[in-house]
């Protein structure tokens, strides 16, 4: 049969459709027939002209041709590449209803992924932290330099899914000084004829531009990333000219190059070298000080990564009398910010140059209190823990993307603090380890969705775990067994169950033999002679290690052990 008759649509299909639901990448979904659309900048409540690009059997990506009827949550955006650019997805979307968005993507991703009932999520659910104004809020950007048709340097943003760069100067979401910054560079360039990186031919100097500003400070750093071999003095094309046009920024305090001389996607290298200023600018946060080098791990919205921090230090409960870690601690903003509350605060991260600005930062703060490890948390937990007996009765954890490490969890269910307060950007890696922590013994308390990134998708999570208690709705009773008919009684869940929740948590297909050894190993008592070999002698398969680990949290998941 021909390929384009196995689907209802085909490409290049012109249609009408009306805006039901958003994606978890901000796209409008909507049906035709049943047949599904993804249409990228529809919002939800809008009727559309949609032309089919790529078209599967039961769902198609289209282009937005054109708006029949604006959904009432339709707004016109500030930025004139908007569609072009791939940085913000929601600038058609109104505030409030990203907002909407935001906090029912992770309520949801909690439910469906997690497996927690609806009730438990709502009595938990939080009002979502938002922006009281959501442009201007980055204090960090990083503008990729190219070269434009005319032959002329440009910058701007790539639009998405590519390395094509859509030219603009100016950014709602970034600092009112990038604009003046960007096209200070570029002017120098021309009038220097510095030629933009290449990458197709690994030719050309300039590749990219990291801009930082304090925003409580007012400082502002420049770092050029640069192809370059020159070792020592000059590394531009007539530098002196370079700096002298940026001093000129009111706020200018930190100018460098950052040399990155290889083929690849990662954006700064590794040597930096300051032209002008200082090595560093300074930021507040939480009422603490912090340097901040081209290098630093530092939370792009000051204004929200406070607030972020202040729920996690609320969530924490701390009395002063507590020892707290803080893993993926990064330069140690929310270290730093518990150590004032607890008895002692250690942080870890991999990144060494980032536990040298977290051990930097402590100094100038003169907190005495906090300690700094190298190492991932997987791995430096566990030493800890299981060496030095070190023990923790809050952890925190804001772990990358992928979530925490498998060896990380279980080592804080061993160690069983009273308090673990996650911190995600990923509401769908974070209901995954939620479902893990909980199984292990503990609750979930509260949950607050977090702004951090007005006009995109992404939305950060923080999440309070306390240890199980008993239920007070729950009557204690007292009585015995011993008079009673038990044999109507199962033990717990029925194999088939097991297997099912085997099957779908782990992937891994288990037979009741291996449910009978682990249940009989975990104290379960089995029917007499119940999958049992006909002579003692005889040999049975003895049931791996990685199947009895996915038998026995299917176990604890139905509560028979």
């Amino acid at each position: 049969m021909n390929k384009k008759e196995d689907t209802l649509f085909h490409k290049d299909d012109v249609l009408e459709v009306t805006i039901t639901d958003i994606g978890n990448e901000g796209e409008g979904i909507g049906k035709v027939d049943g047949y599904t659309l993804f249409i990228k900048d529809a919002v939800i409540g809008d009727v559309v002209k949609a032309k089919i690009m790529k078209a599967k059997k039961n769902y198609a990506y289209a282009h937005l041709e054109g708006i029949v009827t604006p959904s009432p949550y339709r707004i016109e955006p500030k930025c004139r590449v908007a569609r072009q650019c791939g940085g913000c997805q929601l600038q058609f979307m109104s505030y409030e209803k990203q907002l909407e968005f935001k906090a029912g993507k992770v309520r949801n991703n909690i439910i469906r992924l997690g497996g927690f009932d609806a009730a438990q999520v709502d009595a938990a659910m939080e009002e979502i932290l938002a922006m009281d104004n959501p442009f201007r809020y980055r204090n960090k950007a990083q503008f990729p330099i190219g070269t434009g048709r005319n032959g002329q340097p440009v910058t701007g943003f790539y639009a998405e899914r590519s390395h094509d760069i859509i030219p603009s100067t100016e950014c709602y979401i970034g600092t009112k000084e990038n604009q003046q910054i960007l096209q200070t560079i570029l002017d120098y360039m021309k009038a220097n004829q510095v030629p933009a990186y290449d990458e197709v031919t690994g030719r050309g100097t300039v590749r990219h531009v990291l801009i930082r500003k304090g925003f409580a400070s007012g400082e502002i750093m420049v770092c050029l990333v640069i192809n370059s071999h020159v070792k020592g003095g000059d590394y531009l094309r007539n530098q002196q000219a370079f700096i002298t046009a940026l001093r000129q920024i009111k706020g200018m305090t930190s100018i460098s190059v950052s040399i990155n001389n290889e083929k690849t996607n990662v954006i700064m290298g590794a040597e930096i070298h300051t032209l002008w200023g200082a090595d560093t600018i300074q930021d507040t946060l939480c009422g603490l000080s912090f340097r901040i080098s081209p290098l630093s791990f530092y939370q792009v919205n000051p204004v929200q990564a406070e607030r972020l921090s202040d729920r996690a230090r609320d969530y924490a409960q701390l009395t002063g009398q507590e020892p707290v870690w803080d893993l993926y601690c990064g330069i140690g903003t929310i270290t730093l910010a518990m150590a004032g509350h607890a008895a002692h605060a250690c942080g870890v991260e991999v990144i060494p140059q980032a536990i040298q600005d977290a051990q930097d930062n402590a100094r100038e703060n003169g907190i005495e209190n906090a300690d700094f490890y190298v190492g991932k948390a997987e791995e430096v937990l566990p030493e800890k823990y299981e060496k030095e007996g070190i023990h923790a009765d809050v952890i925190v954890v804001d772990p990358p993307r992928k979530g925490c490490d498998q060896t990380c969890l279980e080592t804080m269910l061993k160690m069983q603090p009273e308090r673990i307060v996650y911190v995600s950007c990923d509401s769908a890696t974070l209901a995954r380890d939620l479902r893990i922590l909980c199984d292990g013994g503990y609750q979930l308390r509260k949950i607050c969705p977090a702004d951090m990134f007005p006009w995109t998708v992404h939305v950060e999570t923080v999440v309070l775990l306390s240890k199980g208690e008993i239920d007070s709705k729950k009557i204690k009773v007292e009585f015995s067994l011993e008079d009673m008919d038990m044999s109507g009684f199962q033990n717990g869940a029925t194999y088939a169950k097991i297997k099912e929740r085997v099957l779908e948590q782990s992937g891994l297909k288990v037979s009741s033999l291996y449910i009978a050894q682990v249940k009989q190993k975990c104290g379960i008592i089995e029917r007499e002679n119940f999958n049992k070999a006909k002579s003692e002698d005889a040999k049975q398969p003895k049931c791996p290690a990685e199947k009895e680990k996915a038998i026995i949290e299917a176990l604890k998941h139905f509560g028979m052990i």
